[in-house]
């Protein structure tokens, strides 16, 4: 039983990897390369945030959810400012929070064991297994990322060829 236990847990974050370094920051950056500063800040309206806010709010919640939740290192995240920054913060500063992001949730992978994945933790308000929380970060990037593709898009008029090369049939 032990060795299944191993290879779920080996899977489980196999998997994170691919959907976290393989498709969703790839993809944050390709949505960023594609805009200016001023278009990376710009707001549709008061309700919506910017592309360089959701980076700011991925890169918060992640350490919040990944790096402090199953980590075990200080939770410093000060959510609102994530949402309040105006900008422009340079796109070179996003990239860089990005790589450093990546780098941080991959040591916390490396130390997980089976038994931390169902371990409950506290994260902001919420009791959360190893397991959930790396749905929630997971399904958290997915969902916001798509927000930024489809301002790229709409922007641009432009395919972001996600799946160029690959055949979908």
């Amino acid at each position: 039983m032990a060795d299944y236990t191993q290879q779920f847990c080996d899977a489980l974050l196999a998997e994170a990897r691919r959907r976290l370094f393989e498709e969703s920051i790839p993809r944050l950056k390709k949505c960023l390369a594609e805009l200016n500063e001023e278009e990376i800040w710009h707001r549709p309206n008061g309700h919506s945030n910017s592309v360089g806010n959701l980076v700011l709010h991925l890169c918060g919640n992640a350490r919040q959810w990944i790096i402090s939740g199953l980590g075990g290192q200080a939770d410093t995240r000060q959510r609102q400012q994530e949402f309040d920054e105006r900008g422009p913060l340079p796109t070179s500063y996003l990239l860089e929070m990005l790589e450093q992001l990546q780098e941080d949730m991959e040591a916390v992978f490396q130390e997980i064991e089976p038994a931390g994945l169902l371990r409950p933790r506290p994260v902001q308000t919420f009791q959360e297994t190893g397991l959930s929380v790396l749905i929630h970060v997971i399904e958290h990037f997915s969902y916001h990322v798509g927000q930024a593709t489809y301002f790229v898009k709409s922007l641009k008029n432009t395919d972001m060829g996600y799946y160029h090369g690959t055949s979908l049939e």
